[in-house]
């Protein structure tokens, strides 16, 4: 037992999971305790965690009264127990860690949808060929539009690139790269959309993107887009959607996240229910878990930590008052 540990971890670790801590936090001294343990540890100026509530059920900011730093494993922060934490507490989620693997299935259920993938295999499970004139298309001189573009659209643009798509994307940040042809602020999202055969929907839930995809932007992208969403289900208004999928049977979505899923990953049902349209695809939000994708992210988050251990500012801080109504 660590007597004066610098940093706390909620998470569960393997035994190779703990030395790959232990050589990325080379000095550090941190304790995991058991999951009923009530503290306090006076001394811990730092915590990883994923679900803090779940995972360390008596936690409260008086256990840790020197903590100033939250690095998060996964990625998200909209639902976080901020107040968990004392007020002077510094937060960080693990931005790109899981972005290979996300954005190859934002491709994969993108590839499924432009190829009508799911009714073709029903048909071939018949025994039927199917109707040769259900919609199938080429992705080839399509244009593709990253919603909230960052470390995933950075992995997602060169794949759209290599099968022959211009893309563009759009981002608050304003950091454009040679992969995107322009770059679109959210105040200009309904002349982004318009035109779009492809958007994939990678914004985190915040107070300003809540309901950023409604109406409005549905009718811009028009009656026989694809829309793929692996950021969070409520940046997009579920009734909206629905209702415009009534309206346009070929407009295509694919789901990789939805509007009730609770916040330890248990069951969930979909709000809007998907199971009606034959243009759509759902996965239950398991993008990220992909073979040893979780090493990768523990690697990334402990880098984070090591940053702020060494005095140096953390990368990827957010503002807890962005999510306070997320």
């Amino acid at each position: 037992m660590v007597t004066d540990p610098r940093l706390l971890v909620t998470v569960r670790l393997n035994d190779p999971q703990e030395k790959a801590l232990g050589r990325l936090l080379e000095g550090v001294p941190w304790v995991h305790p058991p999951r009923d343990a009530p503290g306090p540890w006076p001394t811990v100026e730092a915590v990883l965690t994923g679900v803090p509530s779940r995972e360390l059920p008596a936690l409260r900011p008086e256990l840790l009264p020197r903590v100033r730093f939250v690095q998060r494993v996964f990625t998200g922060l909209d639902g976080f127990p901020f107040a968990l934490f004392p007020p002077e507490t510094r937060f960080a989620g693990n931005v790109g860690a899981y972005a290979v693997p996300v954005s190859e299935l934002a491709l994969t259920l993108v590839l499924a949808l432009a190829k009508s993938l799911v009714p073709d295999h029903q048909s071939a499970l018949a025994g039927e060929r199917g109707p040769l004139d259900r919609r199938r298309i080429s992705l080839k001189g399509r244009r593709a539009l990253i919603l909230g573009y960052g470390a995933i659209g950075r992995e997602l643009a060169p794949k759209f690139r290599a099968l022959g798509m211009s893309v563009d994307g759009l981002s608050r940040s304003g950091e454009k790269d040679a992969a995107l042809d322009r770059l679109y602020r959210p105040s200009e999202r309904l002349e982004a959309l318009r035109g779009a055969d492809v958007v994939v929907n990678v914004l985190p839930l915040t107070r300003e993107t809540r309901g950023f995809v409604g109406a409005p932007e549905l009718e811009a992208m028009g009656p026989r887009a694809i829309l793929v969403n692996v950021g969070r289900a409520a940046t997009v208004d579920p009734e909206a959607l629905v209702a415009h999928l009534r309206r346009n049977p070929g407009f295509h979505v694919g789901q990789e996240v939805w509007w009730d899923e609770p916040g330890g990953f248990g069951r969930f049902t979909p709000t809007a229910s998907l199971a009606d349209f034959p243009g759509s695809l759902g996965t239950p939000h398991v993008g990220g878990f992909v073979e040893d994708a979780y090493d990768h992210a523990l690697a990334s988050a402990c880098t984070n930590l090591a940053r702020f251990f060494r005095g140096e500012v953390p990368l990827h801080l957010v503002d807890p008052r962005e999510y306070a109504s997320a």
